[in-house]
């Protein structure tokens, strides 16, 4: 039985193992191989918890067992818990010093953790055990980008040594290696460029150029048929490629307004769920799709499951965020493929024909940015909804004023520290809420190091300036909105949703006004609300109009009341989705 669940499980078929492996437990509930294939394979399903309870219970009954160790690390990075996965890879690997996937799972943990030059070195020590090791070497590539930088010179000296890393990534897959390399697309991905204020376009294209011809490798051997949609007549069919189909900012910006109002007797929407987690979100699409995919497929499955839908249109609304979408998006699966702002960023990839975008938060000029065609949607490019929330008040003590930074530690780049320190010198008492995310105090720890110093050069102790809060659930992010005095939205990349959250409260925005779509968001938003006074051009400007709104009581309560007057042009806004509407049909007729 334990052969047949392996066949199973290697067949991509993770339900039908995890059947076979429940009878056999029932009889032999201490076997511990099938203790440890079922914990892979739980782990494969996103049900990382009770994946833990199996290698645990494997590890009682066989305490040496380096692969139960090492997949014991594999559920726990899953979960986030990064320090303790990367104890388990090392236990595992003082038991079995050459274990391949030990090293490179330590070396992603170590990545996630943002300790490059330690995950490299194992990379480099998986590589060196197996020469033909896809995945560490592509990973060798990819982890010379970091999530928050010590300075602006490292980040540009990063940003070289990642363009250096793939172009020698290129030319590693030769021939033989090709047909390897499926297994590393997208394992990890080149992520923190959209947070550097570069044209990223011609670097991306190397990047999505070197996918789809791994993937396309991948195809040939798999003799995937090529996409065949439907005669036209009736209901064009369009797919919605997507790990968020839940609660998430891609889904409350993006998906939900498509699945709510485009016109489901024109257009039928086939939604294709790669996570695993369900809520009411989850259920909500559930109900409105025409048809709804989920289970753990493997790369096969969900690609014969997105071909046999025989679709017209393939949309991914954000590629880059995970490794199965990044796959899927470099095969050819529908005769039109498309690309949306989830991940503000061009995919690079010669399989995504077009890329949607908002007309009210594009640069001129803004094709020169995108491998896709540029499409641009009208104003905001989205239906978005105003949500139903009860707001509470979070308990904290702060001075006022207090000024909202709601970005993640990663988003704030090192070129406009300086502004943060300027705003607090110019008011003096003043608290910078800033959030600790998904419990990752060591990247908020870093931030707070980088800020030390002009903080210091500017005669203040940060410590006095600037709080982490723990992230908040909505509720009490709302509350906070609604007693904030200022919301400061990130410089270079900007945040859509908590932008629309605070104009909800009726929060003044200061935002930058950046070179891409990436940071345009809040400025679109404003700029939508005719309220262009609180949009920057440069750092000096965010300033001005940062201690403004902090210290002029009469200012700030007038942008108010401009903001609760004119914010419902934002919400519910079908213009979009008529040209949206229009477009699907134009490329599918």
């Amino acid at each position: 039985m334990l052969a047949q669940a392996r066949a199973h499980y290697s067949a991509g078929e993770l339900g039908a193992a995890e059947s076979v492996l429940r009878s056999l437990l029932a009889d032999d509930p201490d076997n511990v191989d099938a203790l440890v294939l079922k914990g892979n394979i739980l782990n494969d399903l996103g049900r990382a918890a009770d994946a833990i309870a199996c290698y645990q219970r494997a590890l009682e009954i066989a305490p040496k067992r380096a692969d139960a160790l090492a997949n014991l690390g594999n559920a726990l990075q899953y979960l986030g818990r990064l320090q303790e996965s990367v104890s388990r890879y090392e236990q595992a690997i003082a038991l079995a010093p050459d274990y391949l996937e030990a090293h490179h799972n330590l070396g992603n943990a170590l990545e996630s953790l943002d300790l490059q030059p330690q995950a490299v070195a194992h990379f480099r020590r998986a590589l060196e055990l197996d020469p033909d090791y896809v995945e560490a070497r592509w990973a060798i590539a990819m982890s010379q980008l970091r999530r928050v930088y010590a300075t602006a010179a490292e980040a540009e000296q990063c940003r070289e040594a990642f363009a250096r890393e793939l172009e020698g990534l290129d030319a590693w897959f030769d021939a033989r290696r090709q047909k390897l390399g499926f297994r590393a697309v997208g394992v990890q991905q080149p992520f923190a460029l959209a947070y550097m204020a570069h044209n990223n376009r011609q670097l991306l294209k190397r990047y999505g150029g070197l996918c789809v011809r791994l993937m396309s490798d991948w195809s040939a051997a798999q003799a995937l048929p090529p996409p065949v949609p439907l005669p036209a007549g009736g209901a064009l069919r369009i797919g919605i490629v997507s790990q968020y189909l839940r609660e998430h900012s891609v889904w409350n910006a993006l998906m939900r307004g498509w699945f709510e109002k485009i016109d489901p007797r024109r257009f039928e929407l086939h939604a294709f769920y790669l996570g695993a987690h369900v809520d009411a979100e989850t259920e909500r699409c559930r109900r409105l799709a025409a048809q709804f995919h989920m289970g753990g497929k493997g790369l096969r499955g969900w690609a014969d499951a997105i071909l046999g839908s025989q679709l017209h249109v393939l949309i991914y609304p954000e590629v880059g965020m995970d490794p199965l979408t990044a796959k899927l998006a470099s095969l050819r699966l529908a005769p039109h493929q498309v690309a949306a702002w989830g991940h503000p960023e061009t995919t690079g990839l010669p399989t995504v024909d077009a890329y949607l975008s908002a007309r009210g938060m594009e640069p001129d000029g803004a094709q020169s940015h995108y491998s896709e065609n540029l499409v641009a949607l009208p104003n905001l490019g989205c239906n978005f909804s105003r949500a139903a929330v009860r707001a509470q008040l979070p308990e904290i003590k702060v001075a006022r004023p207090i000024l909202v930074c709601p970005g993640t530690p990663f988003k704030y780049s090192p070129q406009h520290d300086d502004l943060y320190a300027e705003i607090a010198r110019r008011l003096g008492r003043c608290t910078f809420v800033f959030f600790v995310h998904q419990g990752r105090f060591d990247l908020a720890e870093r931030l707070l190091a980088r800020l030390r110093e002009p903080f210091a050069r500017a005669g203040l102790r940060v410590e006095l300036h600037v709080a982490f809060l723990p992230w908040l659930d909505r509720a009490h992010f709302y509350g906070l909105l609604q007693c904030a005095d200022a919301f400061l939205d990130t410089p270079g990349f900007s945040g859509f949703n908590t932008a629309m959250q605070a104009i909800e409260c009726g929060l003044p925005i200061v935002a930058l006004e950046g070179r891409f779509l990436r940071g345009r968001f809040a400025s679109g938003i404003l700029r939508r609300l005719d309220l262009t006074s609180l949009v920057a051009q440069s750092d000096e400007e965010y300033v001005d109009i940062a201690v403004r709104l902090a210290r002029d009581a009469d200012h700030r309560n007038a942008v108010r009341e401009l903001i609760a007057a004119r914010r419902g042009i934002l919400f519910d806004d079908m213009a979009p989705i008529r040209a949206l509407e229009d477009y699907l049909a134009s490329v599918a007729g």
